[in-house]
């Protein structure tokens, strides 16, 4: 179970970009735990710099700090390089619909830079991290790779982009490309801060902090909440996969359905206050439901998630609790 037990050859470097971020701090830390190299790649533009400093002691890390727009830089980050885990993106549906050129440059030129990077200098597996928010306005539930509707708002269409040209790769370059598209991701080092912020980390540092949320919308809406700990093992796993299973997006969930109502008074229960929230408007571009198939992850990827939701927040709480 888990990605414990994944083995790659002894030296085995993994690029991570993105890697003072969210996501790809976590990936740093499990690579370098299973004892393998690290060259962590980030602009510091939404990253934090605490993320990188974490791992700067280990001899088996290296940080680069440069942007993926820019492809001389890809290039060096990509040599000697055995795996690339593209996690370097701006998230946010939101931030996307007022900044949708940026989202451009960055998103879709961004991982073309790498996906050309990587293939020049003859990288055995790219991982890149898609999103759920492919699904568009696709009422079906749960989501299945394939049944897609129409893209709700830019970030959305760059996250499509990106599984179009890896596909491309795939096809033409012989570069074995992967997408992930992960469902709500939740857990440690997530930033509870700023308006764009995740709503699981932002409740509990609202609810400790004694302030009361606001819930956009009336709460019913949905989400396949995804602990940490299931997108790394997806990330790890992927580079293994055989090259029948690349050039295609993949699921990267729990498969389960949690109602955004119910984790916060599930959030105040855990934290021991009584505090009724503030509900606000529909954010604009946002899908209502959404939860996931994750048997086409499961087959191909070998990916076998043990990190239910309840178990994941439990972890959360602890570390929000720990740290902030």
């Amino acid at each position: 179970m888990g990605y414990s037990e994944v083995r790659f050859e002894k030296d085995s470097l993994f690029l991570v970009t993105g890697a003072a971020g969210f996501i790809g701090s976590n990936l740093c830390e499990a690579i370098l735990n299973l004892g393998y190299k690290v060259r962590a790649l980030d602009d510091l533009s939404t990253g934090k710099q605490e993320n990188v400093d974490l791992f700067l002691e280990n001899p088996n890390y290296e940080f680069i700090k440069g942007d993926i727009k820019d492809l001389d830089t890809c290039m060096k980050a990509c040599e000697g390089v055995d795996y690339v885990l593209n996690q370097a993106a701006w998230g946010s549906v939101p931030r996307s619909l007022e900044m949708p050129l940026f989202y451009s440059l960055n998103n879709i030129q961004g991982t073309l830079n790498m996906l050309e990077a990587a293939r020049q200098q003859g990288v055995k597996k790219f991982v890149y991290a898609s999103s759920s928010s492919v699904y568009g306005d696709e009422p079906k539930l749960p989501k299945k790779e394939g049944v897609e509707g129409n893209l709700l708002s830019p970030y959305a269409l760059t996250k499509r982009c990106d599984e179009e040209w890896a596909k491309q790769y795939t096809m033409h370059y012989g570069l074995d490309t992967y997408g992930l598209r992960y469902f709500n991701v939740f857990g440690r080092r997530q930033d509870p801060n700023g308006a764009y912020a995740a709503v699981i980390p932002k409740f509990i540092k609202q609810l400790l902090d004694g302030e009361v949320p606001t819930i956009n919308g009336d709460g019913k809406q949905s989400r396949d909440f995804t602990y940490i700990e299931n997108v790394i093992e997806a990330n790890l796993k992927a580079c293994l996969a055989p090259h029948e299973a690349a050039g295609q997006a993949f699921n990267i969930a729990y498969g389960g359905r949690e109602y955004l109502i119910d984790i916060y008074y599930g959030l105040t229960e855990a934290l021991g206050v009584d505090v009724e929230p503030n509900f606000g408007p529909d954010r604009k571009g946002d899908i209502k439901h959404s939860n996931a198939d994750i048997s086409k992850a499961k087959e191909l990827l070998g990916y076998d998630p043990d990190w239910s939701f309840d178990r994941g927040i439990k972890a959360a709480i602890e570390w929000y609790k720990e740290n902030l």
